[in-house]
């Protein structure tokens, strides 16, 4: 027997009782298990009386009665008021009596569970947004040449002058740490330095700049206490730096001849310029698909109020921060060394994870009342597409998979995706001139539900 009690749309409280026959038939057949194997002094084994086993194995059989018990009547309970039940239930025994007095009082049993929330459709056909497309300036399409240029530069010793800015100096340095004498020296040799690069320290800079090869400099660095190496951080160094070798950078003419040396597609720099024009308009347009996509699913995220299940927001939310981890370790940053509160921040990211969420759950319910499917065919097409971006074998895709929930969670996410291409084809989207505003905003709605 049970009673369900709605503690809020996504929160059921169950409370459960377990008549005491059916506690009875279980405690008697575990006590008996128990009597055949238990030995109990003064009986032969396997002989001892079924009151004495229970005495002497008081609470051994209660937590075997327990675990046979609950669990069933928690999940017939469940099937019972028919939950879709998110995550492990929390589960409190309330009588004593029944707990002390098995078979002659029921046991109660309180349990609180969350669900998914019942997610009645409003509007999601004809919202209104707006697209924006960058333009391609001179100025974008020069900015890509000089990358390319630097790309392509060559490195030519000088003899006949000191170190400039934009030099690479080969160094070897000789560093003793100056508040902790105790820690061992620096000895680094054969390190290029590129001089006023954006990762040199200020210091390095100072006093590189102006020395000739084989020419010694000392000098003291403060490293800030954010620096990226953790032995190094907030610590000060004094350096005995050696040159040996000073070279500069020679960039190529900006003539039809660079202009095939990078690829013979591109016949002259002319061709060049054109289609590195037509591939940042591309990127452009791309850039203001996504801001379209992004803003409906805000849009439909903001004209549906319900209430989010918790669990999936933590789990999103501690998501997101793995991801942001991952990119710290992907660009050389060792996330131990920063001063980051991570509790705070995963408060912080809980805002986004509910927009995430809501995202999702709405994209599902569109997808379900649309009708919408996915073919094998289509999830196939989609591992190999993950294979080939991530340089994996669709084997070793479908092994981490597995561990997501497996190929269901790529035919989940596809739903979505084309639920969202439902919303964009029947939006009403109006092309406007583009304006220099902050772009993006909102961007992890149309990331978490459909990629």
């Amino acid at each position: 027997m049970s009673e369900l009690i709605d503690v809020s749309p996504t929160r059921k409280e169950i409370k459960i009782e377990i008549e005491p026959a059916r506690v009875q038939a279980v405690y008697d057949r575990v006590s008996d298990r128990y009597a055949k194997t238990a030995r109990v002094p003064g009986f032969r084994p396997g002989h001892a009386p079924r009151a004495v086993v229970r005495t002497r194995f008081k609470s051994e059989i209660r937590g075997d009665v327990l675990r046979e018990l609950v669990p069933d009547a928690i999940s017939e309970a469940i099937d019972e008021h028919s939950l879709e039940t998110i995550g492990e239930p929390q589960v409190n025994l309330d009588n004593t009596a029944g707990l002390e007095n098995f078979g002659v009082e029921p046991i109660s049993v309180r349990v609180n569970v969350e669900v998914f929330p019942q997610v009645e459709l409003g509007q999601y056909k004809g919202l209104e947004v707006t697209r924006r497309v960058r333009p391609v300036k001179d100025s974008d399409v020069d900015s890509v040449i000089a990358g390319l240029r630097e790309e392509s530069a060559s490195l030519i010793p000088v003899e006949d002058r000191g170190a400039q800015l934009g030099d690479v100096a080969t160094v070897n340095f000789h560093g003793k740490f100056i508040d902790t004498p105790e820690a061992e020296d620096i000895n680094v040799a054969d390190v290029e330095v590129s001089l006023g690069g954006d990762s040199v320290q200020p210091e390095f800079n100072d006093n590189l700049v102006g020395a000739r090869p084989d020419e010694e400099r000392t000098f003291i660095v403060n490293y800030p206490a954010d620096f990226t190496s953790k032995g190094l951080a907030g610590k000060r160094v004094e350096y005995l730096a050696k040159m040996t070798a000073l070279k500069t950078k020679e960039l190529p003419e900006l003539d039809d001849e660079w202009a095939r040396s990078l690829n013979e597609e591109f016949d002259s720099l002319e061709t060049l310029r054109q289609r590195i024009r037509e591939d940042l308009g591309r990127r452009a347009g791309a850039e203001a698909d996504h801001h379209v996509r992004t803003e409906l699913m805000k849009k439909l995220g903001e004209g549906h109020a319900f209430e989010v299940p918790q669990t999936l927001i933590d789990h999103q939310a501690s998501h997101k921060l793995e991801g942001i981890v991952r990119d710290m370790i992907g660009r050389g940053i060792d996330p131990r060394n920063r001063d980051v509160n991570w509790e705070g921040a995963r408060d912080e990211l809980k805002t986004l994870a509910e927009a995430d969420v809501r995202g999702s759950l709405l994209l599902e319910r569109i997808a379900e009342v649309e009708k919408i499917e996915v073919t094998d065919e289509e999830i196939e097409y989609e591992i190999a597409a993950i294979a080939d971006a991530t340089r994996q074998s669709k084997e070793q895709v479908r092994a981490a998979l597995t561990k997501e929930g497996g190929e269901r969670s790529i035919a989940g996410r596809l739903r979505n995706r084309k639920a969202l291409d439902l919303l964009v084809e029947n939006a009403r989207i109006t092309d406007e001139e583009w304006r220099d505003e902050q772009e993006g905003r909102g961007d992890t709605e149309t990331r978490a539900a459909t990629e």
